[in-house]
Order: C-alpha cells, then structure tokens, then sequence
C-alpha cells in the first residue's frame, strides 16, 4: 500500500485544528486516556482502518492492556468479564455511533449510554467518536501506512 499524499504538509492547518480537539479530549474530560484509545481502536476496526488500528492496539498495549483483552476488542460482548462497565457501555455506543447512517442511533442505545456517563462524559464521547471517524476517513482515503507494515 502507498500513501496518496502527505496531507500534514497539504492541510497542516486542518490537521492541527484536528489535533486541538484531540488534545481536549486528553486534557479536558473525564474519560481517561485508556477509555479514549479504547473507543479510537473500536471505530478504527469498525472503519478498517490499518493506520489507526496498529496505532491504538500500541497505545493501548503501553497503558497496560493486556494482548489478550485486545485480541477481544472486536467481539466484546463475548469477553464481557474483561470489560468493566464504562468500557461496554462506550464500545456500543461507538458501534451504534459509528454507524450513524443506518443506526440513527436509537434512543435506547442513548439511553443505555447516558445511564453510565454523565450529560459532559457523553458528549465527550461523541466528540471522540466523531474524531475518530475523522481521522479513520483520512488515514484510509491517503492510505497512511500502520507502522507495522512500514518497519
């Protein structure tokens, strides 16, 4: 696979407005870092994209995650007892967002969401899903390369 274009030295304004939002979601919410690569992978996969998906398995490997519980990421309703509740309630909601065009996102998908986070948590994590999708639609459209496949 060969990367398209170098869109940081294309749209480096667009790109660095990308990059405040991120940085909000690290330094300005409650969701923690974990929690935000967590859903980052889950919409990535959901997204097929390479570039983010080895980028936040990695990330999420030097928080602590165990290679186990990672492998399970994609079928998590199926490994429950290694996903505490906020981590299940924000990997269907990131289902259920990510699919926005055939979901719509039902209200009791939201409502399910908003018992376990809070009205700021919840639009957070719609700020970070929406991120995602973002990011997810550059790396596949330029065809960034995962790290893995670059060494």
């Amino acid at each position: 696979m060969t990367q398209r274009i170098d869109h940081l030295s294309v749209v480096p304004g667009a790109m660095k407005a990308l990059g405040s939002v991120h940085g909000y979601l690290h330094s300005q919410t409650e969701l923690g870092a974990k929690l935000i690569d967590l859903v980052f992978l889950r919409t990535s996969q959901i997204n097929g994209c390479a570039y983010c998906i080895d980028q936040h398995s990695r990330d999420l490997i030097k928080a602590g995650m165990t290679p186990e519980k990672l492998f399970l990421v994609p079928v998590w309703r199926e490994a429950l007892p290694l996903f505490d509740e906020r981590e299940q309630a924000a990997l269907a909601f990131t289902e259920v967002v990510t699919g926005v065009a055939e979901t719509e996102v039902p209200d009791v998908d939201y409502q399910a969401a908003a018992k376990v986070f809070s009205e700021k948590d919840l639009a957070d994590l719609v700020v970070t899903i929406a991120l995602m999708n973002a990011y997810n639609r550059i790396g596949v459209t330029f065809r960034l390369t995962p790290k893995a496949a670059a060494a």
